[in-house]
């Protein structure tokens, strides 16, 4: 009787052990901190190191970002705070997609010939239209098609796609794939000071990052 005692007491620990590793609050430390941070960062909501010390600092930004977006401004980054970051949730935050690792390296690439130098969220951004594109009927369903698609990337045209590719292009890559859309669902995107097609000009805009412009 003591053994099953002890046993089920052992059971709801883990269950809430694992529900409370879910949770990134005052104390936390890690990768999901650090990109928690990056993100709140980048917009505007956070202004100090990216340490991954998750901090009274820290819990004031995401106080500041639930409010804005209609959540429970607690300073705890729970599965709805961090589902409107658009970082995953849960046992999903292991591995960015489905994706392959060459897929991933390829997205890498095309992000850093199109965006190299541009903020963080911008370089996201260019790889999320990748994707945006795949789940689109009017494009290739595939990372590679869509890329490499005739006349689609300048990188890809001038070669830029084959540089050496920076390390937040693979990170970004990641974010990407793990589901981070800065872009509202844009499957095009152009740099106004070098754009010279009347036709992207014509496209809704959806937002601005950087130098470039999303757009349906």
């Amino acid at each position: 009787m003591k053994k099953i005692i002890m046993i089920c007491v052992l059971l709801v620990s883990l269950c809430f052990g694992s529900t409370a590793s879910a949770l990134s609050k005052i104390g936390s430390t890690g990768s999901e901190v650090r990109n928690i941070q990056s993100r709140l960062k980048s917009w505007g909501y956070y202004s100090y190191s990216v340490d991954g010390i998750y901090g009274t600092r820290t819990a004031e930004a995401v106080r500041s970002f639930q409010r804005k977006h209609g959540l429970t401004a607690d300073g705890i980054c729970g599965p709805q705070t961090l589902a409107k970051i658009g970082l995953p949730t849960g046992s999903s935050s292991s591995s960015s997609s489905s994706a392959s690792s060459s897929e991933t390296a390829l997205l890498a690439r095309i992000i850093n010939g199109e965006a190299r130098g541009e903020p963080y969220t911008g370089q996201v951004a260019v790889g999320a239209v990748v994707l945006n594109r795949v789940k689109s009927p009017s494009f290739p369903n595939t990372i590679a098609g869509v890329i490499y698609q005739d006349g689609a990337f300048t990188a890809v045209i001038d070669g830029q796609i084959n540089a050496a590719v920076e390390d937040s292009c693979y990170s970004a890559a990641r974010d990407a794939l793990n589901g981070w859309d800065p872009t509202g669902g844009a499957v095009y995107y152009y740099n106004p000071a070098t754009a010279t097609s009347s036709w992207i000009w014509s496209r809704p805009v959806i937002t601005q990052i950087g130098n470039h412009v999303f757009c349906k």
